[in-house]
C-alpha cells in the first residue's frame, strides 16, 4: 500500500511516532470502521500529506524567541496555515532538504497563496545553532524572512521537544551530528496540528494543502 509516494511502513512509523508522543489517536488512512471511516478517509482525500490526523487536536504550546531575539507565539498566526519542523544549522542531509523543500513549495505558491502560511523551524542543537550559524543557514537557503527559526536554552527547547512529542540526541559516534524527529507538521488556521509531511515530501503537496489548512 502506497500514499503520495510513502509506502505504508513509512505511514505506521509515523503513527506510532504521534502515538507515542500522545498526540492524535487515529490517522485518517485507518483504525476506524463503519461510518467514522469513511468520513475520516473522505477528509483525508482532501490532501496530499503523508498522513491527516483524526480527530485533528490543539496544536501544543510554542513560544520561544528566534534568532534576531523577537518572541514568536504560533497563536499570533491564527487564520493561517503553519507549518512547523525541528532543524539544526550544521545538519548533512535531512535539515537541508526539508528547508529546500519548503523554499521550493513557497515559490510555487506565488504571493497570494504563501501569504496564507507561516514557516516555524524550531532548533533542535541548543547549542550549535547561535544566532549566526541560523542567519547564515537561513541566507544559504533562501529563507531569510520567509521562515521563523526558532533559538533558546537547552531547557526551553527541551519543553517544546517534549510538548510535540519530538526527539533530539546528540549522536554517540558523530556528536557533531544530533539525531532527532525529521517531519514537517501542518496546522490550520484555527490552530489544529491536523497533517504530517515526511522529511521527503515533495513541494507540491505543500503547496497544494496550504489553502486547505487555513480555512480549516
Amino acid at each position: 500500500m502506497r500514499k503520495n509516494g510513502l509506502d505504508l511502513r513509512v505511514l505506521l512509523s509515523l503513527a506510532v511516532l504521534v502515538l507515542v508522543a500522545g498526540g492524535v489517536a487515529v490517522f485518517a488512512i485507518g483504525g476506524s470502521s463503519g461510518a467514522q471511516a469513511k468520513r475520516a478517509q473522505a477528509h483525508a482525500a482532501d490532501f496530499d500529506a503523508a498522513a491527516v490526523l483524526q480527530p485533528p487536536a490543539q496544536a501544543p504550546p510554542l513560544a520561544l524567541r528566534n534568532y534576531l531575539g523577537k518572541p514568536v507565539n504560533i497563536d499570533s498566526y491564527r487564520g493561517k496555515a503553519v507549518l512547523v519542523t525541528f532543524l539544526y544549522t550544521n545538519c548533512p542531509d535531512v535539515c537541508p532538504l526539508i528547508t529546500s523543500n519548503l523554499r521550493v513549495a513557497l515559490n510555487m505558491m506565488g504571493a497570494a497563496k504563501a501569504a496564507k502560511v507561516q514557516i516555524i523551524a524550531v532548533s533542535v542543537d541548543p547549542r550549535g545553532d547561535t544566532p549566526k550559524a541560523v542567519a547564515a543557514f537561513l541566507a544559504r537557503h533562501e529563507m531569510t524572512g520567509r521562515m521563523q527559526y526558532l533559538i533558546g536554552s537547552a531547557k526551553e527547547l527541551a519543553r517544546v521537544w517534549k510538548a510535540w512529542g519530538v526527539g533530539s540526541e546528540r549522536d554517540a559516534q558523530q556528536p557533531q551530528f544530533i539525531n532527532h524527529t525529521g517531519l514537517v507538521y501542518g496546522i490550520t488556521g484555527s490552530g489544529k496540528r491536523l497533517t504530517l509531511y515526511a522529511s521527503s515530501f515533495q513541494p507540491a503537496e505543500i503547496a497544494h494543502d496550504v489553502p486547505l489548512l487555513a480555512a480549516r
